[in-house]
C-alpha cells in the first residue's frame, strides 16, 4: 500500500478514485488508506505545531460528490477519536475552509473534494493559517502513512457541526457594501440581473446567500441544487460545454452577468450582458485591472500560457508589470508571495484556469472573491454608463488558438521530455525566424514575428503527467497551421512523442483549403 498510495498525490492535493461505476478504474481512496493518511496528518500537524492531540482544532468540509459523507466519517471518526477537536462545517467551499482558520482559530482546515474531476473522484486540500499545504508537505505526509504511529483511542470525543458558510457569505456582502460605500438594507445590486451557473456543486449559495440578499435578481440561475453526479455539465470553467451553457442562459435571460463556479468555488468565470466570455486572458486583465487601481506599476503574475495581447495590455494599458511564470496554481501564488517579501509589490497572482489570488485577501485562490471584486467594478462602471467592454476594448485577442497534449510513451518521461526540450532549444537558437522569449520560465516558448506566423508556441512538461503541452496562438488566420508545419519537422524524429494530433490537424486544414 505504501508504494501505491504516493499515486494519490496530485501536487499540493490528494485525489482517488472514491466509488465504483467507471469502467477499468477501481477505488483506491479506501476506508482504509484514508484513516491512514490521517493518522499520518495528525501526527505531521501536531509536530508543526508543537501541540498535543487534544490541543488541536480542524475543520471539514466537503463538496456535493456522492462519496463525501463516507469520506467525512472516516476523517471524523479517525482524527476525532485521537482527541483532535473537529468542527463539522458540512456543505462548503474550498475558499471557506482556509478561512476557518482566519475566523474560527482552527489549527488546520480540510476540503474533501477532487475539484472539477469526474463523478467517482474525491480527495483533500489541507490548509492551515500559513495557506495551503505545499507539494513537499502532501508527499511527507503520503511517505508516513508506512510508519506504525501509535492509535490511542482518546476518551475526549469532540465534534461541533458549524454553518461557517453563513459567515463566509456575510463576510462578501460585506464586502460589496465597503465597495460601493452602501449599507446592506439600501439593496446595492439592485436593478442587476445577476445569474450563477453553480454545476451542481457548492456554488449556489453565491445566489441565495450573497446576491440575493443584496437586491440582485437572481432568476435564471441554474444547476444550484448540490448534485455529486453532476448530470447537466462538467462544473469547470474552462470546459466548452460548461461555458456555452452560462452564455446561452446569460443572454436567454437577459442578464448584465453571467457567473459560473467550479464544483468547491476556488475558480470562476464570468459572462458579459451581450454573451462575450470572460474567462482566461479577458479574465486576468479584469482581475489585473482591479488589482492594480491602488497598486501602480505592481506586477502581475500569471501562468505560462497567457498571451502576447495580454502582456501587452497590462504593461502598456496598465502600465503595470506582467511576470509569467509556471503552470500550476500553486507556482503562480507561491511566486507571487515570494515577490512581496523581496519587496516588490504584486498584488495579484492569477492562473488562466480561473484560480485568483488577490494579496489583500491571504493570497487565497477563491473564485467568489474574485466575483465579488468584479461585481464591485461592474457596479462601479455602471454609475460611469459604461460596461466592461469599454476596459477590455484595448485587450487583443490572437485570432487562433489551439492546445495539443503530446503523450510521452518512455517510462522515463521526465527525462526524456526535458531532454526534447533541450535539443528544442539548440535547434531554435539555429533557425533564423525563430525567437526563443528571453523571460520564459516553464519549457521553451519561441515567437515569431508578423512577417512569418505572428504568433508564438510554448512546449512544457506538464506538472504531473506524462504529456507535454504544446500552446499555440496566432494573430493572422493559418498562422497556427504555419507554426505546426515549421514545429513538426523538429518533433518528426522523436519516436516515442505521440504527435499523431498534430499531423491530423494539418490534415484536416489541407483537405479544408483542398
Amino acid at each position: 500500500m505504501s508504494n501505491n498510495i504516493m499515486e494519490l498525490k496530485s501536487g499540493s492535493d490528494i485525489r482517488g478514485i472514491a466509488i465504483a461505476g467507471v469502467a477499468d478504474e477501481e477505488i483506491n481512496l479506501t476506508d482504509e488508506v484514508i484513516a491512514k493518511i490521517m493518522i499520518s496528518f495528525a501526527y505531521w500537524l501536531a509536530h508543526k505545531t508543537s501541540k498535543d492531540f487534544e490541543e488541536l482544532t480542524v475543520s471539514v468540509g466537503h463538496d456535493s460528490r456522492l462519496s463525501a459523507e463516507r469520506i467525512k466519517n472516516i476523517i471524523i471518526d479517525t482524527l476525532g477519536g485521537l482527541g483532535i477537536k473537529i468542527l463539522d462545517c458540512g456543505l462548503s467551499s474550498t475558499p471557506a475552509m482556509f478561512m476557518t482558520t482566519i475566523d474560527l482559530n482552527c489549527d488546520a482546515a480540510i476540503e474533501i473534494t477532487a475539484s472539477h474531476h469526474p463523478f467517482n473522484r474525491n480527495g483533500f486540500k489541507f490548509f492551515t493559517i500559513s495557506g495551503g499545504l505545499e507539494a513537499n508537505d502532501i508527499e511527507e505526509i503520503l511517505n508516513n502513512t508506512k510508519n506504525k504511529f501509535d492509535f490511542i483511542k482518546s476518551k475526549n470525543f469532540s465534534v461541533k457541526k458549524v454553518n461557517y458558510m453563513e459567515k463566509y457569505s456575510e463576510r462578501l456582502r460585506k464586502i460589496i457594501c465597503d465597495g460601493l460605500r452602501k449599507k446592506e438594507e439600501s439593496k446595492p445590486l439592485a436593478g442587476l440581473k445577476i445569474i450563477v451557473d453553480a454545476g451542481n456543486g457548492v456554488g449556489s449559495f453565491y445566489a441565495t446567500n450573497v446576491l440575493e440578499p443584496l437586491g440582485a435578481d437572481i432568476s435564471g440561475s441554474q444547476f444550484l441544487e448540490p448534485d455529486g453526479r453532476f448530470l447537466n455539465h462538467m462544473p469547470n470553467p474552462e470546459d466548452k460545454n460548461a461555458m456555452r451553457s452560462i452564455v446561452e442562459a446569460t443572454i436567454k435571460n437577459k442578464a448584465d452577468l453571467g457567473i459560473i463556479f467550479d464544483t468547491d468555488v476556488d475558480r470562476a468565470g464570468a459572462v458579459d450582458c451581450d454573451g462575450s466570455e470572460i474567462c482566461r486572458n479577458s479574465l486576468i486583465a479584469l482581475a489585473a485591472t482591479i488589482a492594480l487601481k491602488n497598486n501602480s506599476g505592481g506586477t502581475i503574475v500569471t501562468d505560462s500560457v497567457t498571451s502576447d495581447g495580454l502582456h501587452d495590455y497590462i504593461e502598456n494599458e496598465l502600465h503595470g508589470v506582467h511576470n509569467r511564470f509556471k503552470r500550476g496554481y500553486k507556482n503562480v501564488i507561491n511566486e507571487a508571495k515570494r515577490l512581496n517579501l523581496e519587496g516588490i509589490n504584486c498584488p495579484l497572482a492569477i492562473e488562466t484556469s480561473g484560480h485568483a489570488a488577490m494579496r489583500e485577501n491571504y493570497f487565497l485562490d477563491d473564485g467568489a472573491y474574485l466575483i465579488t471584486k468584479i461585481i464591485i467594478e461592474l457596479c462601479i462602471l455602471r454609475h460611469k454608463g459604461q460596461g466592461f467592454k469599454d476596459i477590455l476594448c484595448n485587450l487583443k485577442n490572437p485570432k487562433e488558438s489551439l492546445e495539443f497534449r503530446l503523450n510521452i510513451m518512455n517510462k522515463d518521461f521526465k527525462i526524456y521530455g526535458e531532454k526534447v526540450i533541450n535539443d528544442l532549444y539548440i535547434y531554435a537558437s539555429e533557425k533564423n525566424n525563430w525567437n526563443i522569449v528571453p523571460d520564459n520560465k516553464e519549457g521553451i516558448r519561441v515567437s515569431f514575428d508578423k512577417k512569418s506566423a505572428d504568433g508564438w508556441f510554448l512546449l512544457r512538461m506538464s506538472v504531473h503527467d506524462p504529456v507535454m503541452p504544446l500552446n499555440i496562438e496566432s494573430n493572422k488566420i493559418g498562422g497556427v497551421t504555419l507554426i505546426l508545419e515549421d514545429f513538426i519537422k523538429f518533433i518528426d524524429k522523436y519516436k516515442e512523442i505521440d504527435f499523431s494530433q498534430i499531423k491530423d490537424h494539418i490534415q484536416k486544414v489541407k483537405m479544408r483549403k483542398s
